[in-house]
């Protein structure tokens, strides 16, 4: 079960990334983060920004929606979003 939660600022969503992977797609749930594999290397923030806009896809929000908290240099973070309830985050990345 994915470990989203209201921080009062947006919905937090801890997030498991795969950088240097073959495609960008999330790819399910691993350990309560959702899983996501990029294209981009993990070098100069590249993959961070990459993970965010498929994450921001999948939830068919802009990508200013979605920010980085915590997590910059490892596999493991955690992104807020803004503007939808946990409601609509859950459907819409149940709908994936």
């Amino acid at each position: 079960m994915l470990e989203i939660r209201d921080s009062g600022r947006g919905i937090i969503i801890p997030v498991r990334a795969t950088p240097g992977a073959r495609r960008n797609a999330v790819l399910g749930l691993h350990g309560g983060r959702l899983k996501i594999s990029v294209c981009a290397a993990p070098e100069g923030g590249k993959a961070n920004k990459a993970v965010a806009g498929v994450l921001a896809k999948a939830l068919r929000v802009r990508r200013s929606q979605v920010k980085l908290v915590t997590g910059e240099t490892n596999r493991n973070k955690t992104f807020r979003v803004t503007g939808l309830t946990r409601d609509e985050i859950e459907a819409r990345l149940n709908s994936l």
